[in-house]
């Protein structure tokens, strides 16, 4: 099969398309996945899981069509049917005409959205539903601060912070994306090319930071006593993964933060899936590449404000 290894190491990674990768194996309860389209992750490239890994291959995120099961496999799912996938940190290995997924890495594709749409939204509805809903507890009333609101994971949280618990959303984006984030449920929209944006926000419940570095650290000023900030911002901060304590948590004694990995959650996206199919629910704009062009998305990837999320063509539709 053909696949997409990272080759060399972090300091100097090579994406290589390779056509001649054996197709894996399954046993226990595995899900054989003939892959249609793969999501990019860019900075998967600065992660060390690729490097460990044997295959060398990358992603997470994934859509096609069930090929196989393992033979202790007792779920709905089916051969043939069309199903989006989100694989956790440590598995990856999507970049490939075929991968190995777990049961609660799957669920049924949306049927009103292409592959390559559905392999872009695994990781912004899983990220933004867990951060929400699991670490900062969002309920109705509650004032939320998203930063980096017009990336992927930003759009999605503007919008579940809506859907799932009626919050009022402020949005931190360029003005290009404003009239977006509106549409989308964001109650308020700031600027972050302003300077001293982080002086107009104030006493919020939650902040959920998409960005990281001096963003994240100026979200302390917005944050309210016993507020919780959550942040996914990647490289992670100090603190994170039992690095000490926060250097600001000095004069905010009172307010939680927390840093993430998100998880596979076979049910929210199954619950997802459904909220975009009726429509309630807008993906995320991709621009898609053909495998033959892997080194290319990989490079867009990595840029930032591109607008659209990079996906690889496995198998091209219309």
């Amino acid at each position: 099969m053909k696949a997409v290894q990272i080759l060399g190491d972090v300091s100097s990674p090579k994406i290589f398309p390779n056509y001649s990768i054996n197709i894996p194996e399954i046993k226990d309860s595995e899900i054989l996945i003939r892959v249609h389209a793969a999501g990019i992750t860019g900075d998967e490239i600065i992660w060390p899981e690729p490097y460990a890994s044997a295959t060398r291959i990358p992603g997470h995120e994934i859509s096609g069509i069930i090929s196989a099961l393992g033979p202790d496999y007792d779920g709905p799912l089916s051969i043939d049917q069309e199903v989006f996938a989100f694989s956790h940190a440590d598995r990856g290995q999507g970049h490939a005409d075929y991968v190995v997924c777990l049961p609660n890495e799957v669920a049924l594709k949306p049927t009103t959205i292409s592959h390559a749409q559905a392999a872009a939204l695994p990781i912004p509805l899983l990220t933004a539903w867990e951060a929400l809903t699991d670490h900062a507890k969002v309920k109705s009333g509650m004032r939320v601060f998203i930063t980096g609101a017009s990336g992927a994971v930003g759009m999605m949280a503007v919008q579940l912070a809506k859907k799932l618990a009626g919050a009022h959303v402020i949005a931190l984006a360029s003005p290009r994306n404003h009239e977006m984030l509106k549409g989308l449920g964001a109650n308020e929209v700031l600027d972050y090319n302003v300077s001293g944006w982080e002086k107009s926000v104030v006493g919020v419940d939650v902040v959920f930071d998409t960005v990281g570095g001096e963003v994240l650290a100026k979200t302390w000023e917005c944050v309210k006593d016993d507020g919780v900030i959550v942040t996914v911002g990647d490289p992670a901060p100090d603190w994170a993964f039992g690095g000490g304590q926060a250097p600001e948590s000095a004069q905010c004694p009172n307010v939680r933060y927390v840093h993430f990995i998100v998880s596979p959650n076979a049910k929210r996206m199954e619950d997802g899936g459904e909220m975009v199919a009726a429509g309630s629910l807008t993906t995320v704009a991709v621009k898609r590449f053909p495998f033959n062009e892997a080194k290319a998305a990989w490079e867009y990837a990595q840029k930032r404000n591109r607008g659209e999320k990079a996906v690889i063509d496995f198998i091209e539709e219309n």
